[in-house]
């Protein structure tokens, strides 16, 4: 136990206590918190999957979709949380997680639809193509497909939040550094403006990890879509 992942624990345990109260105390006419949690919990479902996967197949795989948008968006989150101030996804092993999670699952799906050597033939032997063609392609394909899409939502999601929280101590660290430091005018006006931009940045850290959230799910999405597709 360290304090990454007490602090994953946390995110967890909030995420879960919201969702029990919601399940147990929703109305047929929502309230204002209920009201809430239903858009937080509407938007991976329509603006995700509907909108990517399509309607009718969307339902699914929300399950998937919504763990993985919920879970990133709150593990982001205790970036900006005073006392806890580093996001869950800041160290590989959560990203790696979400995305060996995302990578299993289009393969589960593209397999559930289609069976696994109409799956795997659709996505290394694109259709089409000139059969002295796929000895080069069909290479390409497996390190696009199954090699790099794990590695590329890892890395975006882990630098994405790594980044931010960097800044944001550079910021902080370096308001208390001119205001105790460096004594004078030129300490307090220069720690006054790195204050100011910390608390900016503070509120675009919150905007940042929001999008991230949103970018996992989607790229998700996608590639579940590409998976089902009759026509890959």
């Amino acid at each position: 136990m360290n304090r990454i992942i007490l602090i994953r624990l946390i995110a967890a345990v909030i995420l879960a206590l919201i969702l029990v109260w919601y399940a147990k105390r929703k109305q047929l006419v929502p309230n204002r918190r209920q009201a809430a949690v239903e858009a937080l919990l509407d938007f991976p479902r329509v603006q995700i999957g509907h909108e990517i996967i399509g309607k009718d197949q969307a339902e699914k795989y929300q399950p998937m979709l919504m763990t993985i948008f919920l879970g990133i968006l709150f593990m982001n989150l205790t970036g900006v949380v005073p006392g806890l101030q580093i996001a869950g996804t800041s160290l590989i092993g959560m990203p790696l997680i979400y995305a060996l999670f995302a990578y299993f699952g289009f393969i589960f799906a593209g397999i559930r639809e289609k069976g696994a050597g109409r799956f795997f033939k659709d996505s290394l032997m694109p259709a089409g193509v000139p059969w002295p063609i796929y000895f080069i392609l069909t290479p390409i394909e497996f390190l696009s497909n199954f090699v790099i899409r794990p590695l590329t939502l890892t890395v975006r999601l882990l630098m994405n939040m790594v980044a931010g929280h960097l800044i944001l101590v550079l910021f902080f660290l370096g308001t208390h550094f001119l205001y105790f430091q460096l004594s004078g005018v030129v300490g307090i006006a220069t720690g006054t403006l790195t204050i100011i931009g910390g608390v900016a940045f503070l509120v675009f850290e919150l905007f940042v990890g929001a999008l991230q959230a949103y970018i996992f799910a989607m790229l998700s999405a996608i590639y579940i879509s590409l998976s089902i597709s009759k026509e890959h």
